[in-house]
């Protein structure tokens, strides 16, 4: 059997998720549950085939299965890091790149004895959307029930944690989206917010953009963000179906969506290294791929 690490990376790269619609078209609007289902962006991408190697889980609460795996990232050793955020457990699981089961974290507040309350609200989660994975290693979690991000060594070891509701600098509301640059700056789709911010690997607020709205850099629950090699920044402005591509300081470059390349929900967006961009539609059921720009 091939090895599944180049077919992985191409695959990830895409990140076809399922979703719920997240709000409505009134950029004001703050949905009380958010979609529980976000892409996962991952800074580089191997040539595959596309040619299917293998599958895991099954439908379960117990190690290597999954109830409603919504995100999934790899690391540069290929390990292969899964969201199980409907399962009660609200967990992430932790696979070699065969599928192998190898950890978890994060199990729900109901497994837990009294004693181990204390330190629960670090392991715990309320609806991790979004997975990222930095280049050494460390994993972060958008949780986005809790409106914050989390920070984890590649053995799930809390490290820490950023953000609480609201509408400041550094707070969230819903974050569906998360994805690491390669300098370790790190990008969150605060989703119900209508903005993209920007913080540096340990959670220091370093800027944002964007408003609720339809023009050019503004959103309307913005889902998705990728970061390409140049440092080039690219959300899925889902209810306003299209995609829109930022500098890394937030500098509006372009926006696509209408005629060819129309969308129908853009949840997930993911750049190749070789500047292609991957978009994936909930409700086209599609992949759309785009050459990369002059």
């Amino acid at each position: 059997m091939t090895n599944i690490r180049p077919l992985l990376f191409l695959l990830l790269a895409v990140s076809i998720v399922g979703s719920v619609a997240c709000g409505t078209n009134d950029p004001a609007s703050t949905p009380t549950i958010p979609v529980q289902v976000v892409p996962q962006i991952f800074p580089f991408a191997i040539p595959s085939s596309g040619v299917f190697d293998r599958k895991w889980g099954t439908y379960g609460s117990d190690d290597g299965q999954f109830n409603v795996p919504v995100s999934v990232a790899v690391a540069s050793d290929g390990s292969v890091y899964v969201a199980d955020g409907g399962n009660y457990r609200r967990r992430i699981q932790k696979f070699t790149s065969e599928g192998v089961f190898v950890s978890q974290w994060g199990k729900g507040r109901g497994e837990m004895a009294f004693s181990q309350l204390a330190n629960a609200q670090y392991r715990e989660f309320n609806g991790p959307s979004s997975l990222a994975v930095a280049f050494d290693g460390s994993v972060y979690v958008a949780d986005t029930n809790r409106h914050r991000i989390e920070k984890f060594t590649s053995e799930g070891v809390f490290v820490s944690k950023w953000g609480t509701r609201g509408r400041g600098d550094g707070q969230l509301q819903l974050p569906v989206g998360v994805a690491v640059a390669f300098d370790g700056s790190v990008y969150v789709a605060d989703t119900t917010n209508h903005r993209i911010q920007k913080f540096t690997s340990e959670g220091v607020f370093v800027s944002k953009w964007g408003t609720g709205g339809s023009g050019d850099g503004e959103f309307n629950h913005p889902h998705g963000v990728a970061v390409a090699f140049d440092g080039s920044v690219y959300v899925s402005d889902r209810n306003n179906s299209r995609i829109q591509q930022f500098t890394s300081e937030g500098v509006f470059v372009s926006k696509w969506g209408t005629g060819d390349g129309e969308f129908l929900g853009p949840e997930g967006v993911a750049v190749a290294s070789d500047g292609s961009v991957y978009v994936a539609e909930s409700e086209g059921n599609r992949i759309q791929k785009f050459a990369p720009g002059p």
